[in-house]
């Protein structure tokens, strides 16, 4: 099917044009093909947001006449001379000063929700200049409308972010189960900035644990997968990095094994000096020779850096216990440790393969 057929279909469905069976065979199809599917999303993610705009544009186009209908400038002038007009200006004008004024509020609420300024925990806010706003709006517009015309895929905004790293190279992928809890739609980025669909074929909303699989037909077999899983405990004091996404660019960090047991003595957990932020949920913890010793996912927000990962030999068994029906063979772990020999930039530079952004929606 052309790009131009599938548009003209994708359009038919999502305004309602289609018969029952119509629409059930399309639903069917995108449930099977992936790229189908999110075709449907991003096309209706830029109508939406066509539509954003133009009713901010006829918003302000509204304002502005009503703006011109008023003479400001005389009735200031009649104001400052005899104060007694503001009674008359009141009595001739109230109802368009009454419009001018729920528009304008209105104008400021619409322009905080749609840039994501409106904060019910913030004591301040400061709201930019009406141009400076709807310049963002443009050029949001205009790099939404150059992807599309480059083919790019186009995700909705993102409701929640973790990181996942490989467990295979054909793209199991481990996580936080906090991270998908919840989600409707998962993809994974990777260190290029581009996005996969995965599902969700095993969680352990106990252990927090969740695997994912990559079932975009855009997606590369990765190569082999660079480190192996510790199965025994690591000791105390022992030196740990991570490396994930608490931010659109990959951070790293490094500090100790500071308790092999997490919060109230929970086995599961070590407790680690490593910093983490939010979005490094899910991002893997490895020890100086570069294997997996355990995956974070907490940290106490009532002591200041008391952090916690999930010990390595809980994901193993998760791994190992995925559904049957959830993968064609039994996934097999890496047991050669590419990074054991490595300097420390060298072990993060093969990292980064390896490592996704987990996006939910």
């Amino acid at each position: 099917m052309r790009d131009e057929q599938l548009l003209d279909v994708i359009e038919r469905y999502l305004n309602g044009d289609m018969s029952a069976d119509e629409r059930k065979a399309f639903e069917q199809l995108r449930i099977e093909n992936a790229e189908i599917d999110s075709r449907v999303i991003e096309h209706q993610q830029f109508t939406g947001l066509l539509k954003q705009y133009g009713e901010r544009v006829e918003l302000e186009n509204r304002l502005n006449a009503i703006h011109r209908e008023i003479d400001v400038h005389a009735i200031e002038e009649e104001v400052t001379i005899r104060p007694m007009w503001i009674v008359d200006m009141w009595r001739h004008h109230h109802s368009k000063i009454s419009v001018a004024a729920s528009i304008a509020i209105f104008a400021v609420l619409a322009t905080l929700f749609v840039t994501d300024r409106m904060d019910n925990n913030s004591t301040y806010t400061e709201l930019n200049l009406k141009a400076t706003n709807q310049s963002r709006a443009i050029n949001k517009l205009n790099s939404k409308l150059e992807a599309l015309k480059n083919k790019d895929r186009i995700l909705p905004q993102d409701k929640d972010r973790g990181t996942g790293f490989a467990i295979t190279s054909n793209g199991l992928i481990a996580t936080a189960y906090h991270v998908i809890d919840g989600a409707d739609s998962v993809y994974v980025q990777n260190s290029d900035g581009r996005s996969f669909k995965a599902k969700v074929i095993s969680s352990d909303k106990v252990n927090d644990i969740a695997i994912l699989k990559v079932i975009d037909t855009a997606f590369v077999n990765l190569g082999a997968v660079p480190y192996t899983f510790k199965h025994s405990e690591s000791d105390l004091a022992e030196n740990v990095f991570t490396y994930g996404y608490p931010q659109d660019s990959p951070v790293y960090n490094d500090g100790r094994v500071t308790s092999l047991n997490g919060l109230n003595g929970d086995s599961v957990d070590y407790q680690i000096s490593v910093p983490i932020n939010a979005g490094s949920s899910g991002a893997p913890l490895l020890d100086s020779k570069g294997n997996i010793i355990g995956m974070i996912r907490a940290k106490e927000t009532g002591l200041e850096g008391v952090h916690f990962a999930l010990k390595s030999h809980y994901l193993v068994d998760a791994i190992q216990n995925l559904p049957t029906d959830s993968v064609t063979k039994k996934p097999v772990l890496n047991t050669k440790n590419a990074l054991a020999n490595l300097s420390r930039t060298q072990q993060v530079k093969k990292l980064q393969n390896y490592v996704f952004i987990v996006k939910v929606y």
